[in-house]
């Protein structure tokens, strides 16, 4: 994706820097795996699968950041958070992980996978890397610093979301319903999706970096974890949109659902969907 050499940061103590090289360092473990035919694919207790490169990867990047930050706390998918749980949850700087977000994806050869990568500073996601090499995408924001994308690792474009203003106009993206009815909120979302002009199941993060690019009005989903959500977060709101809980609360650290939004449909699609009043 870029001309660094993996793990090396062209500045180490630029954090934005830091976070592309580890995404150089994942692409460079995860893009040779990807379709190969001796993939092992095992299952989490979740039944989730889990394949020999999420593990490579993420054992990778926290051998990066132990060189590079080694004074900050690490959160991963496959290895929580390490030797020290209540470290990595009360320390003010903290890298959330997801290795391959998508890893059904990878798993079936769909090449609409990525490895996500955040950071806390306290409770405020400052960067955000989403980087999917069989796209030949990265997508990538910091605080204050605006959000671009690249492809096949040319110029960076600036990402900016639509001006959609009303829902009978707008484009929405979800992953499974199953999820909506998990949560008896299935009746409530199908309202949604007859009321947009045009539904799609992009899935993933993908849902969210196309709000952030203005190709997506609503992107949602009402469960995840935090490292699926956190990188995404700076990056579309950085390209003007909105990023909350399916209830409307601000995403942080205890996020566990997700609403993105391009800002001006954010509080027709909070009402839509009917879960503030849940939430107390």
């Amino acid at each position: 994706m870029t001309s660094r050499t993996p793990a090396e940061a062209s500045d180490p103590t630029d954090d934005l820097a830091v976070a592309l090289a580890l995404a150089d360092a994942a692409d460079a473990i995860s893009l040779p795996r990807f379709g190969s035919a001796d993939l092992a694919v095992t299952a989490k207790p979740d039944l989730t699968p889990v394949t020999d490169a999420d593990l490579a990867v993420e054992r990778a990047l926290r051998e990066v950041l132990g060189r590079l930050r080694p004074d900050d706390a690490v959160l991963g998918e496959e290895f929580g958070a390490g030797e020290s749980e209540a470290a990595a949850t009360g320390q003010a700087r903290r890298w959330v992980i997801d290795p391959i977000d998508g890893t059904k994806n990878f798993v079936r050869g769909v090449p609409v996978w990525a490895t996500l990568i955040a950071l806390f500073d306290g409770d405020a996601i400052v960067v955000g890397v989403v980087s999917a090499p069989a796209l030949a995408r990265r997508w990538w924001a910091r605080t204050g610093g605006g959000a671009f994308t690249s492809f096949a690792g040319g110029a960076p474009r600036p990402c900016r979301v639509s001006g959609v203003a009303e829902l009978g106009d707008a484009s929405l993206s979800y992953s499974d319903l199953a999820e909506w009815s998990a949560i008896d909120a299935l009746p409530a979302f199908l309202d949604l999706t007859r009321a947009c002009w045009r539904t799609r199941a992009y899935g993933d993060f993908w849902s969210y970096l196309l709000v952030a690019e203005g190709a997506v009005d609503i992107a949602v989903e009402p469960e995840l974890s935090l490292w699926d959500l956190a990188a995404l977060v700076p990056i579309v709101t950085e390209a003007g949109g909105s990023f909350t809980d399916t209830a409307g609360r601000p995403a942080g650290p205890a996020t566990a659902s997700a609403l993105a939004t391009n800002g001006r449909l954010h509080p027709a699609t909070v009402a839509a969907l009917g879960l503030a009043d849940r939430a107390g």
